[in-house]
């Protein structure tokens, strides 16, 4: 679903729960960005402010990885770099 610049996707039986997804390099038609902050890079500063990580990008390697968290009500949320 779009609305001007903002995209939300809709999943049903993908995921067990209620699931947010952030996609770093991709503009809202999933086209690559020239400058974006590296997932590991966002990991990292996330990691400093106390943010427990329910799993986590391979900081030692370059490329696609993800990592996610929890928000204050349970959902997850999915920070999702593909390039």
């Amino acid at each position: 679903m779009k609305n001007e610049s903002t995209v939300i996707g809709l999943f049903q039986g993908m995921f067990e729960k209620n699931i947010l997804t952030f996609n770093p390099g991709w503009n809202e038609n999933a086209e690559n960005l020239d400058s974006f902050t590296d997932i590991r890079d966002l990991q990292k500063q996330l990691k400093a402010k106390g943010i427990k990580m329910l799993s986590e990008a391979d900081e030692t390697r370059e490329g696609p990885a993800s990592f996610t968290i929890e928000d204050p009500d349970g959902n997850t949320i999915l920070v999702d770099h593909h390039r």
